[in-house]
């Protein structure tokens, strides 16, 4: 630690693991939505729904639920949603570039999109719903419009709020 940085731990393995791979397609998400103008007010709805997307995905494949409301979770989902590669690829997509001029343009690694297949298959394979990481995924696979994968999830039926 130092005056700059300050460490926490945790004794859940999965859970920090998931956190740090699951926040990267919520960020395309996140970075799709400012591409397309929507406001802070839909990001604030897209960061807290994904977290609790995460945090179900992770219960079921025996992480703590409390583990993806702190550091690992929720503090790594905004930072990302906010800036990095992730956000920058989503914003991209939402102005109208293509997924393969966007990767085609920078030698960087962005981690969301092998991570969006391989959350969908762990998905499939828990039977937990991903609603924000399968339009991800249809966004950059099956070349869904990204306007109309975020008016998906926006349209999805009402509920009461829980995890």
């Amino acid at each position: 630690m130092s005056d700059r940085l300050r460490i926490y731990t945790s004794p859940d393995v999965t859970g920090v693991e998931l956190g740090g791979a699951l926040k990267n397609p919520i960020a395309i998400a996140a970075g799709i939505g400012d591409g397309l103008g929507f406001g802070a007010n839909a990001k604030a709805a897209l960061i807290t729904r994904g977290v609790v997307e995460m945090a179900r995905l992770g219960a079921a494949m025996g992480a703590r639920r409390d583990t993806f409301w702190g550091l690992s979770g929720l503090g790594d989902l905004v930072t990302t949603c906010l800036s990095g590669r992730n956000h920058w690829l989503g914003e991209q997509l939402g102005r109208g570039r293509s997924l393969k001029a966007v990767l085609a343009s920078t030698p960087m690694v962005i981690e969301g999109v092998d991570t969006a297949t391989a959350a969908v298959a762990l998905g499939r394979r828990y039977r937990v719903e991903l609603p924000i990481i399968e339009q991800v995924h249809a966004i950059l696979f099956r070349r869904r419009a990204p306007r109309t994968a975020l008016q998906t999830l926006m349209r999805r039926s009402g509920k009461a709020e829980s995890a």
